[in-house]
């Protein structure tokens, strides 16, 4: 059993949980993920490492309250434990190299994005971060942002936090000016990295996506994370965000086909989300 350390909401739909899991802290790394089952008769889910502490054997998961799974999650209180916490999985986001990087995320994905801005920022990388949400309430990690970046960009549908635009906003105005990165990380939905990529494409900078949002099992066994990528010489070639990723050069990743299939699952956790709220109210009567 995995201790819960700490616990606090991060906005409305949006939970910080620090776990006790030593074995793992000791080996993670910023772009890597783990595997939890809430209980013995739970599913497995893939949470990105938001955070470890090596010396405290302590490692941060982040999640959105989305589906029945991650409600069980957000039910467990601190000094509760969870039944399975398996990792690290997947492999870290390439850093060799790297002296100067945009980070792009959008929405729950920044909680993927903030550990690849702090570690690039950790080893002397010049980090340019741009964040974009909704609106202001819906708004995490901007402190920890701020600390990691050396520019960093706030955007939001609505203006209420930032400036009023999309993350491909500043991203546009600063490639249009001649500037250039070593490389570009976008992670967000996947709508959000498609636009990313189409704009990145035109100046001809190097974009790295995260393929996390379409992980399920996490394994490679159920298939539901695979991918079309194209490679240099136009040959088409399935992957697996799990365990081939989940970071992906952005110019092969077909997004159209992994935004369809990922569509196809929005009924059954609709079900499922709505099985374990009838189950969450039973027990509060």
């Amino acid at each position: 059993m995995y201790r819960i350390l700490e616990k606090r909401q991060l906005n409305p739909t949006v939970t910080f949980m620090s776990i006790d899991a030593p074995l793992v802290a000791r080996k993670a790394l910023p772009g890597q993920f783990i595997i939890l089952r809430v209980s013995e008769d739970g599913e497995r889910i893939p949470l990105t490492v938001a955070g470890y502490d090596r010396e405290k054997g302590s490692v941060d998961i982040i999640f959105q309250v989305v589906g029945a799974t991650t409600m069980k999650l957000n039910a467990k209180q601190k000094g509760d434990a969870i039944c399975d916490f398996v990792g690290p999985l997947g492999k870290p986001t390439e850093t060799e190299g790297i002296k100067k990087a945009c980070i792009v995320g959008g929405g729950v994905g920044c909680a993927i994005a903030y550990p690849v801005a702090k570690g690039l920022h950790n080893l002397g990388c010049e980090v340019t971060t741009i964040a974009g949400f909704r609106n202001k309430d819906l708004v995490i990690l901007e402190k920890e942002f701020e600390e990691a970046s050396d520019r960093f960009f706030r955007m939001s549908d609505d203006g209420t936090w930032g400036e009023k635009g999309v993350v491909t906003a500043p991203l546009k105005e600063m490639l249009e000016k001649g500037e250039r990165f070593d490389t570009v990380i976008a992670i967000g939905p996947l709508v959000m990295m498609k636009f990313v990529t189409l704009e990145t494409a035109k100046f001809g900078q190097k974009t790295t996506v995260s393929m996390n949002p379409i992980m399920i099992d996490g394994t490679g066994m159920c298939g539901c994370c695979r991918l079309t990528v194209t490679d240099a010489d136009g040959n088409k070639h399935t992957k697996f965000a799990c365990v081939d990723g989940p970071d992906f050069d952005a110019f092969t990743v077909d997004f159209d086909e992994a935004m369809m299939r990922n569509a196809m699952y929005s009924d059954f956790e609709r079900r499922a989300r709505e099985e374990e709220c009838n189950l969450l109210k039973a027990e509060v009567k």
